[in-house]
């Protein structure tokens, strides 16, 4: 891996060298690591494909890390970023730019080893889908499925691509020969030209007629080999097709429904954090089951219909952040974070990789199952609507309708109401209602909770005077009235 640390901190650059140092010896991998003190130096020096990840400061003195990062962005779109700061204020922007991670001072083996082991994961994985060559002063990455065929004149290799781009790289075909057939899809047809197999239209006596229309000679020696291995190549594609279909097959159908009770996989290694977490969802009709590590979670999501993941961040092995990612590819079940890392950068990550919610473990038990009760609601089904008497609560569309006629809410509003209609007969104290739709944030302004309520209520009351939807219980907070109490 290729890693690039941009920092003024000299202390915070001698502290990053030593850990990078540190993981090589234990992960025993060999780092190629370039340290820059400012952001001007390190973009004068960027080139496209040159760094597989960098590690960029966000305050720095002249152009600062988000400023430098729109600029890397012109150079490469596929570089990994990782912003390092003493502050969490910059997450957001951060991410508006595309990083990879937010990764708060001082960084330590704990949060930086894992986001190393994922950008070399991800760089093995990306690298058996192309060919990185060096061309010239920069590295010119292709993926193999987009070559048509390859052709070599006068020692320089040209790949000639599906959509018409031809590469000219100056080395030997005997460079790439051995990478390249080591694949299925490739098959030297002559001495100076290989074929992508998937690209084949039809096989003449002496060439092949590509499905873009190019003739691609064979050789004398090579006509049966070639016929040959076509022949091979479409048996094998036509017998991994029908594994595929079968696997499919075999899936679990993905319910559609709006009602329980709710079949929920909770992946958490604590024993008594899954048993306190279970006792309130079976306390609703859920059926739990348990899984206390990521590959036991795929392999029972693979096998299951659940109706939700409840997933928590630090298990064993991978941690719930690549669970997740890889519980999207091969899934369609909701996953909601439920960790006791409540930092805004964490639950940013959780979002990213594909949950639908986050809920921070020392939420109260009624706010939990609101949430997951919620949530499952609207990913089980296309449409769902509440209706309360005149009162209808589109879920789906976040419309609140009175009487046929459509309430302008805001989105603060229209979060109060569901999270108060779901649980009808709760009293919910301002306090729960701000950690439920503001989650972590520190409760600076008491009064926040109150104006939007006020607000609420006006617009309720004043679409439909013979009924209060929203009660005051002096003292204590806010329930919803159904017209039916």
């Amino acid at each position: 891996m290729r890693i690039a640390i941009c920092d003024d901190d000299e202390q915070e650059l001698a502290h990053l060298a030593e850990l990078i140092t540190e993981y090589q010896l234990s992960r025993r991998v060999d780092h190629e690591c370039h340290f820059f003190h400012n952001s001007t130096d390190f973009l004068c020096e960027m080139q496209a494909g040159k760094y597989d990840l960098i590690l960029l400061d966000i305050i720095m003195p002249g152009i600062n890390g988000v400023q430098a990062a729109r600029e890397l962005r012109e150079l490469d779109k596929n570089v990994r970023l990782i912003f390092i700061s003493s502050s969490p204020e910059f997450a957001l922007e951060s991410y508006s730019v595309g990083a990879y991670y937010y990764l708060l001072k001082p960084a330590d083996a704990n949060s930086l080893f894992p986001l190393l082991d994922n950008v070399g994961s991800e760089l093995s994985t990306q690298k058996e889908h192309e060919l990185i060559l060096k061309n010239r002063k920069s590295i010119l990455k292709i993926s193999f499925a987009k070559i048509e065929y390859i052709e070599v004149i006068n020692k320089t290799v040209f790949f000639h691509l599906a959509d018409d781009i031809i590469h000219e790289v100056a080395v030997s075909l005997a460079d790439i020969e051995k990478k390249l057939l080591s694949r299925t899809e490739f098959f030297k047809t002559h001495r100076s030209y290989l074929i992508n197999l998937n690209y084949v239209q039809s096989i003449d006596t002496s060439c092949i007629i590509t499905k873009n229309g190019h003739n691609i000679p064979i050789s004398r020696q090579r006509r049966n080999q070639v016929q040959n291995a076509y022949m091979e190549f479409l048996l094998q594609a036509e017998a991994a097709s029908h594994a595929s279909a079968g696997l499919e097959a075999a899936a679990p159908a993905w319910k559609d429904r709006s009602d329980g009770p709710w079949q929920i996989l909770l992946v958490d290694d604590e024993p008594s954090d899954r048993a306190y977490w279970a006792d309130i969802l079976e306390l609703h009709g859920c059926i739990v089951q348990f899984a206390d590590n990521g590959a036991d979670a795929i392999k029972m999501a693979a096998e299951n219909s659940f109706d939700c993941v409840l997933l928590d961040i630090l298990i064993p092995g991978e941690d719930g952040f690549s669970i997740c990612e890889k519980l999207r590819k091969l899934v369609r079940t909701p996953v909601i974070f439920l960790s006791c890392l409540t930092e805004s950068d964490r639950q940013i990550k959780g979002f990213t990789a594909g949950g639908i919610e986050y809920i921070t473990k020392d939420t109260p038990p009624d706010l939990f199952w609101a949430k997951v009760n919620t949530r499952i609601k609207l990913s089980a089904s296309d449409h769902i609507q509440v209706h309360f008497g005149p009162l209808v609560l589109d879920l789906t569309e976040r419309k609140a309708i009175i009487n046929g006629k459509e309430l302008s809410l805001t989105h603060i509003e229209f979060d109060i109401l569901q999270l108060i209609s779901e649980n009808t007969g709760h009293i919910f104290t301002p306090e729960e209602i701000f950690t439920f739709i503001w989650g972590s944030q520190p409760w600076d302004d008491r009064q926040i909770v109150q104006i939007h309520m006020s607000r609420l209520r006006r617009k309720l009351d004043k679409a439909w005077e013979e009924h209060h939807f929203i009660e005051t219980v002096w003292g204590q907070g806010y329930r919803f009235a159904p017209v039916d109490q």
